[in-house]
């Protein structure tokens, strides 16, 4: 059965280009509508399974204000806007839509985002995890574990490396997020060509545009060769851009350009290059944090973080770490030639007892050097930082509840007490007191999902 798709647009062309492009992706579109007061009918008498919003339309009502609605039936919708503001895409945020789209747009990249929309509604109702398939660690190449944290990282691999969409990968240093660029790469259709890799916080910043865009022969001083650019290297291929939270301000107004025309200019240049390039980007920053404290833009946020994937910390999968230290373990033994083939119950227990401060990074550094350093065929034991020592005021009480942990469980006690409903009178919001864009936002912070689970 098709599914079914409103859209709310007040541009009679725009609207018509989307409703072709949606009926040759076999969508059926229930109508299109251009007001919220329009929208509001159209949906109760077609009731669609998705809507496609613009923010400005006809009327006093914004599609923002029609979102917050939207979010209150549980109907899932998507962005499509010339509007950039830094104020309105704020407000946008807010509603936690399941994607954004910046006019204009190709008819591929409104499918893509349409798939990966799907994706992020199913997960969040829990439905995903019912057609997953199992996967193992020799899946993908240079993935180590078997941990249920792990296997979803594989799957969302698997998942969107077919695709050209963005990817945003996100994860403490030393996770492994270059490792996990190179495996989207691997099963791309971008394979046979050059993956690039630029580590955006070790670009000196007078430099970045020329590393990344290239430069003519004498566009400035000591420019005595024309320069080829990192994404010019990239064309069919990848570009990794690593630490992209790093990129000053004016460079990421530039990268959000290139991005959304597909073309680049070099320094000094007077003509432009079409370009084909699949963005895989990475941090260790929250760019939520960074777009509210001002240093990062929102609309580039939204562009990269099409389809994010979050890798976990080695402390928080602690059941991968044996297999991860057998990897390494095997790695630099081949490498230094040493007959090094085990770990002794002490060592190995030693690694399950630590924190990983330097993830699997400090983990593949301590292997190495232990490799180098053991009399033997066996590691007997690691030199590791003792434990931090427990609180004795903690010790003395119990294991109290963060603050985090208090608010959530007071905001889900008030859910529960409005058996789920939020905004209105009865709501949630109005039991707590706080408007209900503001709870919102609290139950995405805080990992509450509609239902009040």
């Amino acid at each position: 059965m098709k599914e079914k798709i409103l859209i709310v647009e007040d541009e009679f062309i725009v609207a018509n280009d989307l409703k072709i492009m949606l009926k040759k992706a076999g969508y059926e579109v229930t109508g299109i509508a251009s007001s919220v007061v329009q929208a509001r009918k159209l949906i109760a008498e077609k009731r669609p399974d998705w809507v496609l919003l613009d923010i400005m339309l006809k009327g006093d009502l914004t599609g923002i204000d029609l979102a917050w609605e939207l979010r209150e039936m549980q109907l899932p919708f998507l962005y499509i806007s010339a509007n950039t503001n830094q104020s309105t895409l704020e407000a946008v945020k807010e509603t936690h839509p399941y994607g954004f789209m910046v006019k204009p747009f190709r008819e591929r990249d409104l499918v893509v985002m349409l798939d990966i929309a799907k994706y992020r509604f199913d997960e969040e109702k829990g439905s995903y995890a019912d057609v997953s398939v199992p996967v193992t660690e020799e899946e993908i190449e240079g993935i180590i574990g078997s941990s249920d944290l792990i296997k979803e990282v594989i799957e969302k691999i698997k998942i969107v490396a077919p695709t050209e969409t963005s990817v945003l990968i996100l994860g403490e240093s030393g996770t492994g997020k270059e490792r996990v660029a190179h495996a989207i790469h691997d099963l791309s259709h971008h394979k046979s060509n050059s993956l690039v890799v630029v580590n955006c916080a070790a670009l000196p910043q007078s430099l970045v545009e020329s590393e990344l865009f290239g430069h003519e022969k004498g566009a400035f001083t000591g420019a005595s060769t024309l320069r080829v650019g990192k994404f010019e290297q990239a064309d069919n291929g990848t570009i990794f851009l690593d630490e992209i939270g790093e990129l000053p301000l004016d460079s990421q107004v530039k990268l959000l350009r290139v991005l959304q025309e597909k073309e680049i200019q070099r320094l000094g240049g007077n003509s432009t290059k079409k370009i084909n390039v699949r963005v895989i980007a990475a941090t260790n920053r929250s760019l939520e944090k960074e777009v509210a404290e001002g240093r990062f833009r929102l609309d580039l946020y939204y562009r990269l973080n099409v389809f994010p994937i979050e890798l976990p910390p080695l402390k928080e999968r602690k059941g991968d770490i044996a297999a991860l230290a057998d990897f390494f373990l095997k790695k630099y033994a081949a490498s230094a030639r040493k007959n090094v083939t085990e770990m002794s119950p002490l060592a190995l227990q030693q690694l399950l007892d630590y924190d990983w401060p330097g993830n699997i990074r400090e983990l593949e550094h301590l292997v190495e050097r232990n490799v180098l350093l053991a009399k033997t065929n066996e590691i007997e034991k690691f030199d590791l930082p003792s434990s931090t020592d427990t609180n004795p005021l903690q010790a003395s009480i119990g294991k109290m509840k963060s603050m985090e942990e208090m608010e959530k469980e007071h905001i889900m006690n008030a859910l529960q007490a409005c058996n789920g409903k939020i905004s209105g009178i009865g709501g949630a919001a109005a039991l707590l007191q706080m408007q209900p864009q503001s709870l919102y936002s609290k139950m995405k912070k805080l990992g509450i999902k509609q239902g009040y689970k």
